[in-house]
């Protein structure tokens, strides 16, 4: 049985898991804080005609006594309610963090507000301590085990690490379990890299890189409405359970179809396998033993990988990480309304991912130097996330300020597919995965970095900074590129 296009099958797949992933991570950014908006008739107390669920205000203490469906009712200050015409509407204040007991009720909202950010980042910022160790790990076991054995190892890492977290009691446990789906989580990244390098001619591997950062954007236009629909419907625990399901149940077709490289599979075409090693041939480059890390350090066009997204990558997970609480915070969105705002920025971003890696191919083809391609593209999409950054940081409500997201992220992603094709521009063989792992290592200690510092540069719910930081590290990762890259991209 032979296959056409048996590549784009394997890339299929890839970005599959890829959705799946985001999916897997997206499960406690959602569900952190999910807070559900209620409506409540405004009746006077000596209605006797009062139909659940109503409000009656207290004006000598300018208090409302609600009353649910349920029979309980709660007094709530003024302060907490909104007023609509004949109704009022009050958020009811959930998710894990409290449904575990993690903050004391008793505080005002603010305070409230301020220790969840810092609970939450801490969690995130284990998980990102594992993910940075598993990208430099990943890099070497996917050099040694390969690409088909490389993405099983970490699709059962993650998704059970995902499904275990439903036993989640505390911070702690909460931590500990993230730090198992950090391990898992990783390897895609530069497995991808590796697994593009062997299926995918020079020409076509940016484009590939750019489907498998698509497939990242699609998986966050996916996550807010499917884990906010699971939270609603089963409950966290139940959400846990199912979303990491997924990549375990992945693992069936990926190892019917990805059977052997190109030049060993049984169902490629000879006239696929020709042109994909044809086109790989053109690199003169090849390391049949992997750099040690000790070399690559050593070697300055590796900065150009390891500082650009040292930089750069933060942008991403800062609005991965906290555009749900900055939407519940800023805008007072309840999770229906955050689900259906949070993936607006998303598909700029997958826009941005696909047009990104067809763009410099396109300058190849046109006669451009790699170099020139590389870097043309990288510095057309900064030229886009630098304003919208900007912009963001002014809008006023939640539609203008998501779709003003959805520029930056999808000159993110222009840029970025670039930047993580540049290991299999100046690499291949073993190599590739490895400085493909040293950068990913590095963008997890810049994202670090931020996610430490959110939760202060936002306290009192001033997201301004926020924005400033974003504004910053933009133009440190251009130059960052542009210097150490220099014309040391050959084929």
């Amino acid at each position: 049985m032979k296959i056409k296009n048996l590549r784009w099958w394997i890339l299929g797949l890839v970005v599959l898991i890829t959705i799946i992933n985001y999916l897997d991570r997206g499960t406690l950014n959602y569900m952190w804080v999910a807070n559900t908006k209620q409506v409540y008739t405004i009746v006077n107390e000596s209605n006797t005609d009062k139909k659940l669920p109503y409000a009656v205000y207290q004006s000598s203490v300018k208090q409302y006594q609600l009353f649910n469906e349920d029979g309980t009712n709660k007094i709530v200050d003024e302060k907490e309610i909104t007023v609509k015409d004949a109704t009022v509407q009050y958020i009811k204040r959930g998710g894990i963090a409290y449904e575990l007991g993690l903050i004391n009720i008793n505080d005002s909202q603010s305070v409230i507000d301020d220790k969840l950010k810092k609970l939450y980042s801490y969690i995130y910022m284990f998980f990102m301590v594992a993910y940075g160790i598993s990208q430099l790990v990943s890099g070497k076991i996917y050099d040694k085990v390969g690409t088909r054995k490389g993405f099983v190892i970490s699709a059962i890492i993650w998704g059970t690490a995902d499904m275990l977290t439903s036993l989640a009691r505390g911070v702690a446990s909460l931590s500990f379990f993230r730090i198992l789906l950090g391990l898992g989580e990783a390897g895609p990244w530069p497995g991808t890299v590796k697994s593009n390098a062997e299926w995918f001619p020079v020409k076509e591997r940016a484009l590939a890189q750019g489907l498998f950062g698509a497939g990242g954007s699609i998986g966050n236009i996916f996550a807010p409405i499917i884990i906010s629909m699971l939270f609603i419907r089963f409950g966290w625990q139940q959400t846990f359970i199912i979303v990491g399901s997924l990549g375990i149940i992945w693992i069936i077709p990926w190892l019917i179809i990805n059977k052997k490289k190109p030049v060993e599979h049984p169902w490629i075409t000879d006239k696929e396998k020709s042109y994909i090693l044809s086109g790989q041939l053109e690199n003169k480059n090849v390391h049949d033993v992997a750099k040690t890390w000790y070399e690559l350090f050593a070697d300055k066009k590796s900065y150009a990988v390891i500082l650009g997204r040292f930089f750069l990558d933060p942008i991403w997970w800062m609005f991965v990480a906290w555009l749900p609480i900055y939407l519940s915070n800023k805008f007072k969105l309840d999770i229906k309304q955050v689900a259906f705002s949070a993936w607006v920025p998303y598909v700029g971003a997958a826009i941005g991912a696909i047009i990104g890696g067809w763009f410099s191919g396109f300058l190849m083809r046109k006669g451009k130097t790699i170099n020139a391609a590389r870097k043309t593209a990288i510095l057309t999409g900064a030229c886009i996330t630098l304003p919208a950054m900007i912009a963001t940081a002014y809008a006023n409500t939640a539609l203008s300020a998501v779709i003003i997201m959805s520029f930056i992220l999808g000159g993110f992603q222009f840029t970025i597919v670039n930047i993580q094709t540049l290991p299999s521009d100046f690499h291949s063989g073993k190599t590739v995965g490895s400085l493909a792992g040293l950068g990913g290592a590095a963008a997890v200690t810049g994202t670090i970095a931020t996610m430490f510092l959110v939760p202060y540069i936002t306290a009192g719910n001033n997201w301004f900074p926020f924005f400033v930081m974003g504004t910053l590290l933009i133009p440190l990762s251009i130059i960052s590129v542009f210097i150490f890259s220099s014309n040391n991209i050959k084929m």
